[in-house]
């Protein structure tokens, strides 16, 4: 994202509506902090918890600019669950989702991430919101079988498995597990799913884990990146129709389920909600979050 196209992001960004000179001064200030100050920094976040930032880090910048990056599905993260909940993070990077559900909210957790290196930095965030006994973490992908696949290791919010015939430098090998495997005794009430493309066989590898009756949303992220595997996500879509799921956007402001017809095209995460109702009674039961002075 280039600096103009960032900052545009920044200033429209709906949590600072009416706070955009505010908002402005503080991406300078992260700027100019960030790289006078040498290793990372803490950042004070939502209800207590916090961040272990260092520069170029996009996964929990955006956090810093804005107050909750992708807000519509934080949003949502941040009114739906409870305390007594299990939320999934497939794909979790450094955690803003993890630390979100198990810091700010008090779920707990499992997070799945396997790049070494962003691996550690998800420790790290974890271990400053003593979280250990919290969520389980694992240093894995997931997809359809155990497997063993290669993966990009240097490119950020955005490494992700090869596809067949591509080539990167630095690329790892990292073991491969499922869903079903994994949460074989679990109960999680969210999941969410950022694995840059490779949606298809985490689903596909998860078909008695999204038929759990505990399991009422999920939030999956779809930008057409599933083209580089050969994936249509209108197979996503009919998985996840196939197990009673139906498309959503959430407006957290008015706490609104917006009922779409397919994937979201207004954001890069689609909302997928089984349960309408039990969903709209957590939504109301859910108390008041403040972030940048704003309440939703």
């Amino acid at each position: 994202m280039s600096a103009i196209n960032l900052l545009q992001f920044i200033t429209n960004h709906p949590l600072n509506k009416g706070r955009k000179l505010k908002a402005i001064i503080q991406f300078m200030k992260w700027q100019f902090v960030s790289r006078l100050v040498p290793g990372d920094v803490v950042y004070e976040w939502v209800n207590g918890s916090r961040l272990l930032v260092r520069t170029g880090e996009t996964g929990l910048t955006g956090n810093i600019y804005t107050g909750l990056h992708e807000f519509p599905e934080m949003g949502f993260l941040l009114h739906v669950l409870k305390s007594d909940d299990l939320f999934i993070d497939v794909g979790a990077n450094v955690g803003s989702y993890t630390i979100l559900a198990c810091s700010a909210v008090g779920a707990s957790g499992y997070a799945f991430e396997p790049v070494p290196t962003t691996y550690k930095r998800l420790m790290e965030n974890i271990r400053l919101n003593h979280l250990e006994n919290r969520v389980v973490l694992n240093n894995i992908a997931i997809g359809r079988e155990q497997a063993v696949i290669k993966f990009t290791s240097d490119m950020d919010t955005v490494n992700h498995a090869l596809a067949e015939g591509e080539q990167r430098p630095n690329a790892i090998s990292v073991q491969v597990s499922t869903l079903d495997t994994v949460l074989i005794n679990e109960s999680p009430v969210l999941m969410k799913i950022d694995v840059e493309g490779f949606e298809t066989p985490v689903l596909e590898g998860g078909s008695e884990t999204l038929s759990k009756k505990s399991l009422n949303a999920v939030i999956i992220e779809l930008n057409g990146s599933g083209n580089r595997y050969g994936y249509d996500e209108s197979r996503i879509l009919e998985l996840m129709f196939d197990h009673g799921f139906k498309t959503y956007s959430y407006n957290p402001f008015s706490r609104e389920l917006i009922n779409l017809k397919g994937k979201n095209l207004s954001s890069g995460n689609t909302l997928f909600i089984r349960d309408k109702a039990a969903i709209l009674d957590r939504l109301n039961e859910s108390p008041v979050i403040n972030v940048h002075g704003k309440q939703f």
